[in-house]
């Protein structure tokens, strides 16, 4: 099944090439600590959450997953020196905030049907400090379509001091924590009461990505109790 998604063959070249180069600079630069690799499934669609303080989460996340997986950004990447080429090139999905974007809509929309997991960061933008902030109800949108779980996954390390410290012989580490798959309760009402669905939703997300964090790093999502359901 590839639900109309393909990967072109510069990308799957590309992909090969950067990933074990890019797990040999982590590695240079400072530590790194993987936690909960068990809890990645072998195959099938499912959304990776993070958090997102700086540049790093994505390519750390990237470099060390199991797979390579589908990611989508914020459209602005793809006007800046440099990041543009490394989100061109790996194949990423750029996507407008804050507009109703259908192009990037029916690109997620193909990779999650084809089976491929997608990198989301479900609170829209970089925080550049750890506390979480509110999750946007997009991610909740393609969960509600398409019916695809959830693995949330905390990154701790990854401030925007991270390289000034590894170049200056601090060699800080870096943490991927990955939880335990999550299901979200379904989406129902309409109007108003559809959209508070689908933000209750998303903030069940960043929950299960703020259970995994240390307490300076869960932000807004501090106080919460309820914890997302297990799949």
């Amino acid at each position: 099944m590839n639900g109309g998604y393909r990967i072109p063959v510069r990308v799957r070249v590309f992909r090969a090439l950067c990933r074990p180069v890019f797990r040999g600079l982590f590695h240079l630069l400072g530590g790194v600590k993987i936690t909960g690799l068990e809890n990645v499934p072998p195959s099938g669609a499912y959304i990776i959450a993070i958090n997102h303080i700086s540049y790093y989460e994505a390519p750390f996340l990237i470099a060390f997953w199991p797979v390579a997986p589908e990611a989508m950004g914020a459209s602005d990447i793809w006007k800046k020196t440099g990041q543009a080429t490394l989100a061109r090139w790996y194949g990423g999905i750029p996507v407008h905030r804050g507009e109703y974007d259908r192009q990037s809509i029916d690109n997620i929309s193909k990779v999650l049907v084809s089976g491929r997991p997608l990198l989301i960061a479900p609170e829209g933008g970089r925080s550049h400090t750890p506390g979480l902030r509110q999750a946007q109800p997009g991610v909740a949108f393609f969960i509600e379509k398409l019916n695809v779980p959830v693995l949330p996954v905390g990154l701790v390390g990854t401030t925007d001091d991270y390289l000034h410290r590894a170049l200056h012989g601090e060699r800080p580490t870096l943490e991927m924590r990955i939880g335990q798959m999550i299901h979200l309760p379904p989406i129902e009402g309409k109007g108003e009461e559809r959209r508070a669905a689908r933000q209750k939703n998303a903030d069940l997300i960043m929950v299960g990505i703020a259970h995994l964090l240390p307490s300076e790093y869960r932000g807004v999502y501090g106080e919460y109790t309820q914890t997302p359901q297990a799949a």
